[in-house]
């Protein structure tokens, strides 16, 4: 007996639902074509597409990955810009700026209006002698970004970046005739400027810190005025102790730094945690190899 019904069995009622059926599965086959044409742009354009809360990676469908949250600390992207920032807070340039804002004992007060000023190792120091400072390897990038402006990366402007020696000596005052350790260079399109220099010591009374001034052009930058900001970065707890552990290169540094806190340093102290965060550089690496660091500095223009 064959399981075909003869058309005049059907009633209204059953051709309606027959009807209903076929609308509902057109309109499925039409919401899958819609989703494979979306899959096939994907594909097509390299990138990653988002269809509901489906990744479509390439033409093929991955499982979700849930949007990691916001950091405490601003993280730079290989853009330049950043997911959030905040203004880095002014600093005093301290009693060694080297910047003409007050008397060296050496034969300039003023190191931005020497020619060499502008190079990315500082190690070298570039007046009457050529000492070479030595201590733990370090190359510091730091990008640049307007707070202002959806943290976008200021390109062109100029940065002075200037620490002390392994044993806390600043050039210019307590080494008057040396100027190692303090340079210039203008930020890339994306921001960033690098520096290759040492790990700083430490030195009674200050938590271990480099400073840096920022010019928006590097005219200003070189006629040594015109500073946007004024500020400084704080080395990490943890690099400092590996660091310091070496007595033979850092002869002084370890006891120094365990008779001070970032709490209880006059620079850092009063800063919230947000800032502090800010003024910490990323680090990577380990005494023997070097250290890699990064640091964002908001600017509020």
């Amino acid at each position: 007996m064959s399981d075909r019904h003869p058309d005049h069995a059907h009633s209204l009622a059953d051709d309606l639902k027959v009807m209903e059926t076929l609308m509902a599965r057109r309109r499925a086959l039409k919401w899958f074509a819609g989703a494979g044409t979306a899959a096939l742009v994907a594909g097509c354009g390299g990138s990653d597409a988002v269809l509901g809360s489906v990744a479509v990676v390439s033409g093929s469908t991955a499982t979700p990955t849930p949007t990691p949250s916001a950091t405490a600390t601003p993280t730079p992207t290989t853009s330049g810009k950043s997911t959030a920032c905040i203004a880095d807070p002014a600093e005093t340039a301290g009693p060694y700026p080297g910047d003409g804002t007050n008397t060296a004992s050496g034969g300039t007060s003023n190191i931005l209006t020497v020619s060499g000023v502008v190079r990315s190792d500082i190690r070298p120091s570039f007046l009457s002698t050529a000492t070479v400072a030595t201590g733990v390897l370090l190359k510091i990038t730091l990008t640049l970004v307007d707070v202002n402006a959806t943290c976008a990366p200021l390109a062109g402007y100029a940065v002075y970046l200037w620490h002390c020696d392994r044993q806390g000596l600043y050039s210019l005052y307590t080494t008057p005739a040396e100027s190692y350790l303090r340079g210039v260079q203008v930020t890339d399109a994306n921001g960033q400027v690098s520096f290759t220099t040492i790990f700083p010591g430490c030195y009674d009374g200050r938590w271990p810190h480099m400073h840096f001034e920022v010019f928006s052009s590097l005219s200003n930058a070189l006629g040594g005025r015109y500073a946007v900001l004024t500020s400084q970065l704080a080395m990490p707890s943890a690099a400092c102790s590996a660091v310091y552990a070496d007595a033979t290169t850092y002869p002084s540094s370890a006891a120094k730094f365990a008779r001070i806190s970032l709490s209880s340093d006059g620079i850092f102290g009063d800063n919230s945690a947000a800032q502090v965060a800010q003024q910490t550089p990323v680090f990577s690496g380990n005494v023997t190899a070097g250290y890699d660091a990064t640091a964002l500095i908001g600017i509020a223009r």
